[in-house]
């Protein structure tokens, strides 16, 4: 099995990326195959809304966004981390998942999603609420922890004090485990849920 881990902060090797780290550690210790993306401080713009994708199953932009395309099509559970940027996930981290997400076509439902959030003191849960709706649109089951999926810290080394938070995090790793593999054997098993042709609710004429 394998996870992605895109790491959305400007900063490699921040706060994000020892949350990260510590869900990695377990990963691997259980024989999870693990590959980690950093976003760095590549230029990330956002949906133009051309209808490229449409016809063509990729985004216009061939940028980091088709590269990571590739990878979460063939992965099994996707965690994505952020700092908290005026109560939000940072900017280029929101326009690369927005085309991400619209422009792919491949199928996400049971693919477990997590989301990890890095904050000095506050914005955190706000920012948490975001990054899962990227989960909760594609029928990704959502892999929870002990706590709220957080740390707390300005710099990596404050983040090494943040105990409850690292818990947090190795928590995270063991739960989303479990839902690959209970997937997994569901899907031999059963198969997956039927899905309905999907509606699309309009209003026409003010209808």
């Amino acid at each position: 099995m394998k996870v992605l881990l895109i790491n959305g902060s400007p900063n490699n090797f921040g706060c994000v990326n020892r949350a990260l780290k510590e869900m990695i550690n377990v990963f691997e210790e259980k024989g999870i195959q693990t590959e980690q993306v950093n976003i760095g401080k590549n230029p990330i713009t956002g949906c133009m809304a051309c209808g490229f994708c449409y016809t063509n199953k990729k985004c216009v932009f061939n940028d980091l966004v088709n590269e990571i395309a590739k990878k979460f099509e063939s992965a099994d559970g996707l965690v994505i981390g952020s700092p908290v940027y005026y109560g939000s996930p940072n900017g280029s981290l929101i326009s690369l998942l927005d085309r991400l997400f619209y422009s792919t076509s491949f199928e996400k439902r049971m693919k477990v999603g997590a989301a990890v959030v890095s904050c000095r003191r506050g914005g955190n849960t706000a920012t948490f609420d975001v990054l899962n709706k990227y989960f909760s649109i594609t029928e990704m089951p959502i892999a929870t922890s002990s706590y709220w999926n957080m740390v707390h810290g300005y710099t990596a080394e404050d983040v090494e004090k943040d105990l409850e938070g690292l818990q947090t995090m190795r928590n995270l790793a063991n739960n989303m485990i479990f839902l690959m593999q209970g997937i997994e054997l569901a899907r031999d098993k059963y198969g997956l849920p039927k899905k309905e042709r999907r509606i699309s609710t309009s209003f026409p004429d003010g209808k």
